[in-house]
């Protein structure tokens, strides 16, 4: 079992072209049974694991891995849906001794395996099947998911009929993109790849630790970055911002508006016309607290003149025309409701939607959530999931945009700064546990940087 920390993000159909290009599906499915088989031995212990098989090629490595068990002597029962429907499940059926018995009435197990449907679902379970697969995992102290649990679609994070939630899903030979977005990643629980040997090429990939840049001997405040963060109608949120970006590591912060108050780190300055001429600045935030009237458009259409690489956030995005040319280097950090407004509605998947908007606008787009999505205009992706559910506050998505700005000004060109920022903002709420508030989550950039 493999962390899925930096690997390939595969939709259903490239994942069907690897394995076609791999050539040999057969053996492709007893690694991946063999996998399925030696992650659960390692985590049952002495306990009975339960195979649920589905008709498909899921349901054949279910199969080989409820052989696999046998054959290490592993106390292991299978049950189906139905008949296997494919030749490779038929195969892996065939090679499978013991009784198999039928799902309506299978006796629940301690461990249990999830191989009824893996990835291209395209339709919901028969509800009979799924109360029978809700009720034995119930009944399971554990529960995994092999490539997907049953009941979620493979590209866009639907769910077609609610799965029980798993406390692992097996990624087989790729990470998909419902492993990583919601709602369907709430069902998987810790996912881990079992690798097939297919080195898929994709330019989506799951977010990694960056490299982050310590400062060195012959570093000062303006080459570690300086970040100017500009006010608007409601300072608390451009001061949190400003914070957030001393803590992430900028050498130099400047706030332009109103506010008084801690730290004494941060430069203040009230607003100018020609307060962002200064070439040292590395980084212009704006968004956070602008507010969305004349005043706001007038400061926004100056950090737009100015030529500073840019982050624009919450009310700036709100007043952004996402067509106009672009100037310098600019991230945008949406939520679903202000990519609606910048890009209009869409049924497409996270991943799309953000690939989408990148390109039309010519910028990095950090579309931001509990699975957020970064984008660039030449189709990199990058996914981080598994974000605290305590983000769900005011203030945190400033301390993202201040973040943000630091990683920008420090010299990283704009998708590998969104990665590291987004990386960060997630490990900070990792720190803080849980009921956190924004202030708290400023102190903890400090302590993962």
């Amino acid at each position: 079992m493999i962390p899925i920390d930096g690997h390939p993000i595969l939709t259903a159909a490239t994942m069907r072209a690897a394995e076609q290009a791999h050539g040999n599906l057969s053996a492709l499915m007893a690694q991946a049974g063999a996998g399925v088989a030696t992650a659960a031995r390692r985590l049952a212990g002495a306990s009975e694991v339960l195979v649920l098989c589905g008709p498909g090629n899921n349901g054949g490595d279910g199969y080989v891995a409820a052989v696999e068990l046998h054959v290490a002597g592993h106390p292991v029962r299978v049950a189906a849906a139905t008949e296997p429907r494919t030749d490779l499940a038929r195969a892996a059926r065939a090679r499978w001794t013991g009784p198999v018995e039928p799902l309506a009435t299978a006796r629940p197990a301690p461990i249990l395996i999830d191989a009824l449907f893996g990835t291209g679902l395209s339709r919901p379970l028969d509800a009979v099947h799924a109360m029978h697969f809700h009720r034995l995992a119930a009944a399971a102290r554990l529960t995994i998911a092999v490539d997907l649990p049953s009941g979620v679609t493979t590209d866009d994070g639907r769910v077609l009929t609610e799965p029980p939630r798993c406390h692992l899903t097996l990624a087989l030979g790729a990470v998909k993109p419902s492993h990583l977005l919601q709602p369907a990643a709430r069902y998987a629980g810790h996912v881990r790849l079992i690798d097939l040997g297919l080195s898929p090429a994709s330019v989506a990939t799951v977010i990694a630790r960056p490299a982050f840049r310590d400062p060195g001997p012959d570093t000062h405040k303006y080459s570690r970055g300086m970040v100017a963060l500009v006010g608007g109608a409601m300072p608390g949120a451009s001061e949190l911002a400003s914070i957030a970006a001393l803590r992430a590591g900028a050498g130099y912060v400047l706030h332009l508006g109103d506010g008084t108050g801690p730290p004494h780190a941060l430069v203040r300055r009230p607003w100018s016309a020609g307060a962002l001429t200064d070439p040292r600045i590395g980084a212009v935030v704006i968004g956070p607290g602008l507010g969305r009237d004349d005043t706001a458009r007038d400061r926004l259409a100056t950090a737009l003149a100015s030529g500073r690489p840019l982050v624009i956030d919450g009310d700036a995005l709100h007043l952004l025309d996402a067509d106009a040319p672009r100037s310098a280097q600019t991230i945008l950090t949406p939520h679903a409701g202000e990519i609606d407004a910048l890009f209009g509605k869409s049924t497409a998947s996270k991943i799309d939607r953000a690939r989408v908007a990148a390109a039309r606008a010519d910028v990095v787009v950090i579309f931001k959530g509990p699975d957020t999505v970064i984008a660039a205009p030449d189709s990199r992706v990058t996914v981080s999931a598994d974000a605290s559910d305590w983000l769900s506050a005011a203030g945190t998505g400033d301390v993202l945009a201040g973040a943000t700005g630091a990683m920008l000004a420090s010299g990283l060109p704009p998708f590998e700064a969104a990665t590291a920022a987004v990386w960060l903002h997630r490990e900070a709420a990792r720190l803080c546990g849980r009921s956190f508030i924004a202030d708290d989550l400023v102190g903890a950039l400090s302590r993962v940087r």
